[in-house]
C-alpha cells in the first residue's frame, strides 16, 4: 500500500486549507485511515481518523469543530478540510492506514503505512 499525500501550504491565520490523501494497492476490506501531525520540535500527534466501512471520524479536541475529515471510496482517497487555521495548527501532516482497523485507534503505532508528508504553515 502507498499513501500520496497533498494540498499543504501557506495560509494566514483564520484561512483554510484542503489535504488530499489517496491509498494505492491492496487494501483489505475494512480498514482505518488517519491524519497525524508533527509541529516543529515536538512529538506526532493524532488529528483524525475514519473507519473505511462507515462511522463518523474522530478528531483531536484541539481541532474539533474546525477540520472535518471525509472519504471517497470510489477513489480510496480521504480529505481533511482545515478551517480557521491557528499557528498552532503548523505541522508536518501526514496520512496513515491501518490495514486490519475496525476502529479508529489515535496512537501512531497502530498504523502500518504512511504517506510523505505534507507541510502546513499558518501565519499569524
Amino acid at each position: 500500500v502507498q499513501l500520496q499525500a497533498s494540498g499543504g501550504g501557506l495560509v494566514q491565520a483564520g484561512g483554510s486549507l484542503r489535504l488530499s490523501c489517496t491509498a494505492s494497492g491492496r487494501t483489505s476490506s475494512s480498514f482505518v485511515m488517519g491524519w497525524f501531525r508533527q509541529p516543529p520540535g515536538k512529538e506526532r500527534e493524532f488529528v483524525s481518523g475514519i473507519r473505511w466501512t462507515g462511522g463518523n471520524a474522530d478528531y483531536a479536541d484541539s481541532v474539533k469543530g474546525r477540520f472535518t475529515m471525509s472519504r471517497d471510496n470510489a477513489k480510496k482517497t480521504v480529505h481533511l478540510q482545515m478551517n480557521n487555521l491557528k499557528p498552532d495548527d503548523t505541522a508536518i501532516y501526514y496520512c496513515a492506514l491501518d490495514y486490519s482497523g475496525h476502529l479508529v485507534s489515535r496512537s501512531g503505532t497502530r498504523y502500518d503505512f504512511w504517506g510523505q508528508g505534507t507541510q502546513v504553515t499558518v501565519s499569524s
